[in-house]
């Protein structure tokens, strides 16, 4: 936690949950003991049992190459509705031989690793439907937590150095949970039940936040937990002089660490000086970073050599891991019990869990990807001339009808590249969102370059994130 104060309320706060009986514990159902076995002899060797590889392999390139039927293809350049099934049946040539197909180079996912494809991750899940079947069987809290689920929890906790882990169902539950936890402080010491406006806990969140932030901040707004005081993006002047103003006790500070629609870090570095002038609870949302940042993958906060400041860490599986899932690193007690959006969800699937486990892996062991996905980075700015700072590149054209030109003509290219509208973005910040992948190869970054030169002048590119208003 962010300091004593926090340390106390949390604490405060499990004592209560306890006391009245509505502290909830998790208990792994064993699926076999033939299966506790394996599990504890890859523990102990660190995973050897997962077989890892030094360099890309030819199914690595099918996480970047796509196909479309071509009828969807041609609706698609005609802004046609479609629900995709046009042509979606055969073989891959048609009558007279023609292609039922159109091939595309993705370069809009967030498969930053490319681990979507990788045999290793496939046979994890593969074995676990084939011995127990899909499963769960319920919600994490009543029959659905395996052994499966506290050795993916485990690993998780290791990577982002933190004391647990929670996994949620998905990244977008993972924020709601943890800030209807946060929120839940409050009432839990509150006198009456209800705490007074000093008693309630500040959330000060950065106003690009993801949706799934902001919602969960509603809702624990909307349980009369929490004030919220929304700063502008990444201005930490601006969240200094909300922070001295504030006069609640209990503050936490909650930031996208890699923001998903322009590509730019949270300033790691000056939120940990404020954490330590202020005193607040740091919590960030390191969906993009998990995997893709740091030495060893453990994110932006080990990117910036920070870890030890970000005392709650939010996560996905379905990104970087190329699975599914969201997780909550810190001390979990408080929030299984409180987080109603892991409370009341069912558990992910076992096969899941042990795919995401294998991911965990492979990710550490496979260093190359890391590496290989930064190559594509420089190799971007270079030929482009377009200053960024990550994977995520946010190309800001303007109106609508420019990012749907652009993405039309990228897709007569044979890229695919979708246009960035509102309610996503603001209006007139339109843009092109370009993700590289570590399974790209600097001939595709090079034919990506050419047609982006064809369908707008990089020079024009803007970035207008400081002017937004707030979303909260």
């Amino acid at each position: 936690m962010a300091d004593n104060s926090w340390d106390k309320c949390v604490e405060e706060a499990v004592n209560v949950l306890e006391s009245r009986q509505v502290l909830r514990s998790l208990r792994p159902i064993c699926v076999s003991r033939q299966n506790d076995e394996k599990m504890a002899r890859s523990r102990g060797n660190e995973g050897d049992e997962y077989e890892v590889f030094d360099g890309m392999r030819h199914w690595d390139r099918t996480s970047v190459e796509v196909s479309v039927s071509i009828p969807t293809f041609h609706k698609w350049l005609h802004d046609e509705p479609s629900n995709g099934e046009e042509g979606f049946s055969g073989d891959a040539l048609g009558e007279g031989g023609k292609e039922r197909f159109k091939k595309l180079l993705l370069f809009s996912g967030n498969d930053y690793l490319g681990l979507s494809s990788h045999p290793t991750i496939a046979n994890a899940a593969a074995s676990a439907v084939q011995e127990y079947g899909m499963g769960p069987k319920g919600s994490a809290l009543i029959c659905g937590y395996t052994n499966y689920h506290r050795l993916l929890e485990s690993s998780l906790a290791e990577l982002k150095k933190k004391e647990d882990c929670l996994v949620c169902p998905t990244g977008f539950a993972a924020n709601m949970a943890a800030m209807v936890a946060i929120g839940s402080v409050a009432s839990l010491l509150a006198a009456s039940g209800k705490p007074l406006e000093n008693e309630k806990v500040a959330i000060f969140s950065d106003t690009l936040n993801h949706a799934s932030i902001i919602d969960g901040i509603r809702l624990a707004e909307r349980q009369g937990n929490v004030e919220v005081f929304v700063y502008r993006h990444c201005d930490m002047y601006h969240l200094n002089s909300l922070l001295s103003s504030c006069k609640m006790k209990r503050k936490v500070v909650v930031t996208d660490s890699l923001f998903s629609m322009d590509g730019d870090f949270a300033p790691m570095k000056e939120l940990s000086q404020l954490r330590k002038k202020h005193g607040f609870l740091l919590a960030i949302d390191d969906a993009h970073g998990t995997f893709v940042c740091g030495e060893n993958g453990g994110g932006v906060a080990e990117q910036f050599n920070c870890e030890a400041d970000v005392d709650l860490c939010v996560g996905t599986l379905s990104k970087a891991a190329g699975c599914h899932g969201g997780f909550i690193a810190c001390s979990c007690l408080w929030i299984q019990s409180r987080g109603r959006s892991f409370i009341f969800s069912t558990a992910i699937p076992v096969p899941m869990a042990a795919a995401a486990y294998a991911a965990v892996v492979v990710a550490r062991k496979e260093g190359w990807r890391r590496k290989a996905i930064w190559e594509r980075v420089k190799e971007f700015e270079a030929l482009s001339g377009v200053q960024i700072s990550s994977p995520i590149i946010s190309l800001v054209v303007g109106n609508q009808a420019k990012a749907l030109q652009g993405s039309r003509y990228l897709l007569k290219s044979g890229f695919h590249v979708m246009a960035i509208r509102p309610p996503t973005v603001p209006p007139n910040s339109c843009r092109l969102r370009v993700t590289l992948s570590a399974t790209h190869t600097t001939e595709d970054v090079k034919k990506l370059i050419t047609a982006l030169s064809s369908c707008l002048e990089f020079r024009n590119i803007t970035h207008i994130t400081s002017s937004l208003s707030p979303k909260l």
